[in-house]
């Protein structure tokens, strides 16, 4: 999974803490010119779509895993129709035992499951090390299968070379941890409590010179890093410390290898896609935030009187786990866009990303095999602020292995509101005038969390792409005639495009550039527009030609 690299934008990373205000529930909801905000004008389209009828689409979420008990999500999730829960029997004959609710490829036959990971740089890396490293290469000499292996190593090797920026910013981090922790320490003594919140440490008034200075330095750190007032002192401690720990384990990667934990648990033959049939049907796994959140921004049920309203109102949500904590495997994601395909899923989000890909070529047939299908593919552009024109951002509509690209592939960046962070773009990120087609709102965004009855406010692009993946299964489903193309193409054209004039400051720097620069529309998703656009075209003419039929099944496509 993609992670903010800059933790000092100042954001933690894709499922960061922030300000928590009461205002913003929501705000990605609303209109700009009825409530002020930037988001996508969700009540009038309920208004337009008022008397027409629907038709339930199920949605795959790839990703962390889903909490199957969420109050907001339970009645929303898909049912395999004909899987028998629990009885250990695969009985629609598809490979994937009681795959109640989706597939775990992150699991082993035991019920263990895979958590964390290494960054796929250092995996390949050190792969391939012992063969390329210190050595003279000579390039012509090498094998077309050699030639590959080489220069992957070398795009991994400048992945893992240590930047002085690098270190400079983990030892600044490692000193902001144990200062807070510290402060920390002795508030819990002068509080009298174990766990509190930022507001607690704001109302409380310490008796000590020692009390006040780490009131101080306490709230310092939360004002600089923009940590939520109700978020305890436990969770911002842990996940500092998660995030520390990351940093300094990326400084000695070129030099101490990752530990292959899939091996000891999935225990797949991971050079083999047609050995897919590994994993289990724990679709929530250890840490299921990520996918939870996602999930609500999708489709939390709608007019129940809790917690929030999801995009779409009629949709199944398939729960696929393939995104563990640290980078995805190619052949996970290949497989789990195959599966969410064959059980018929029309929109896919994936709301993850890295920036290397050694099995792209398996990636890419699965997302052929999706055109084929006529699914259409929501991804996130990621968190880095960086050019997507000129950084690979994977999987990608890019289909290199097929010399295609894909028409069903949606890439979102993440918008903003000048109310909430002074700027139409979130600093975070990434862009691209080519690579990145659209943005869509992604900072302080509410939604569903791990835990029946619990909410939270993250932001990354990862809570961009499923606002577009809600608005597409809304499109989907009132429109079901139209073609994945075709919802892609609404999408995009019913953007709502700032002032030409409008120059934001662009995401990573402090440079000031056209909006309109930073995606190929240049403008913010809408499902007003969208639905009105709709609302007019008529089904495309279908032109099937012999060599373009989709395969029986993603396995027996040829890869080379």
């Amino acid at each position: 999974m993609h992670r903010v690299k800059r933790f000092l934008l100042p954001l933690l990373f894709i499922a960061s803490i922030v300000q928590a205000q009461p205002n913003l529930k929501g705000w990605y909801l609303l209109d700009s010119k009825k409530d002020t905000f930037n988001g996508i004008s969700l009540n009038k389209t309920y208004d337009f779509l008022k008397g027409k009828k629907s038709k339930t689409v199920i949605v795959a979420v790839i990703d962390s895993g889903i909490d199957t008990t969420h109050e907001d999500l339970k009645n929303v999730l898909w049912r395999n129709p004909k899987e028998i829960s629990g009885n250990g029997i695969d009985d629609d004959g598809n490979g994937y035992i009681d795959d109640v609710f989706g597939w775990n490829f992150l699991g082993g036959k035991d019920g263990r499951n895979l958590n964390k990971t290494s960054r796929e740089a250092s995996r390949i890396y050190h792969l391939y090390k012992s063969q390329f490293s210190n050595k003279p290469i000579n390039v012509e000499s090498l094998s077309s299968a050699e030639k590959e292996q080489y220069l992957l190593w070398k795009q991994a090797a400048a992945l893992v070379e240590v930047k002085p920026e690098d270190q400079a910013e983990t030892m600044f981090l490692e000193v902001a941890y144990k200062s807070v922790r510290k402060n920390e320490s002795i508030l819990r003594s002068a509080i009298n409590k174990d766990e509190f919140t930022v507001e607690d440490v704001e109302k409380f008034n310490p008796a000590t010179s020692q009390g006040k200075q780490a009131k101080n330095g306490y709230l310092t750190f939360i004002k600089i890093f923009d940590i939520d007032r109700e978020e305890t002192n436990t969770g911002i401690l842990s996940e500092l410390q998660e995030v520390v720990e990351e940093k300094k384990k990326k400084i000695v990667e070129k030099d101490i290898p990752p530990v292959n934990e899939r091996e000891v648990i999935v225990k797949d033959n991971y050079n083999n896609i047609n050995d897919r049939f590994y994993g289990n049907n724990d679709v929530m796994g250890p840490s299921p935030l990520h996918g939870t959140h996602v999930s609500g921004i999708i489709g939390a049920q709608r007019g129940n009187g809790k917690g929030i309203e999801g995009i779409a109102d009629n949709v199944r949500i398939m729960t696929i786990r393939a995104v563990p904590d640290g980078d995805e495997y190619d052949k996970d994601i290949a497989l789990a866009i195959k599966y969410a395909v064959d059980n018929g899923a029309k929109v896919i989000n994936m709301s993850f990303g890295k920036e290397i890909s050694p099995e792209k070529k398996w990636v890419d047939e699965a997302v052929r095999y999706a055109e084929l299908k006529d699914v259409l593919i929501i991804h996130a552009a990621g968190n880095d602020g960086e050019n997507n024109d000129t950084i690979n951002n994977f999987p990608s509509p890019d289909l290199t292995a097929l010399h295609l690209k894909a028409s069903n592939f949606i890439t979102v960046g993440a918008s903003a509101d000048p109310a909430i962070n002074g700027n139409y773009v979130a600093d975070f990120s990434n862009y691209g005038r080519t690579t990145v087609d659209i943005f869509a709102p992604g900072i302080k965004i509410y939604s569903t969390a791990p835990g029946a009855q619990t909410y939270k406010f993250l932001q990354g692009t990862s809570m961009a792409a499923p606002v577009v993946t809600g608005l597409a299964a809304l499109l989907r489903s009132y429109f079901p005639a139209l073609s994945a193309k075709q919802v892609k193409s609404v999408i995009e054209k019913s953007a709502v495009i700032p002032d030409s004039t409008l120059i934001v400051t662009k995401p990573g720097s402090k440079e000031k550039v056209s909006f309109a620069a930073l995606s190929s529309t240049g403008g913010i998703v809408n499902a007003y527009n969208a639905v009105k656009l709709a609302a007019t075209l008529l089904p495309e003419k279908k032109e099937i030609k012999k060599e373009s039929l989709p395969k029986s099944s993603f396995e027996n496509v040829k890869i080379n």
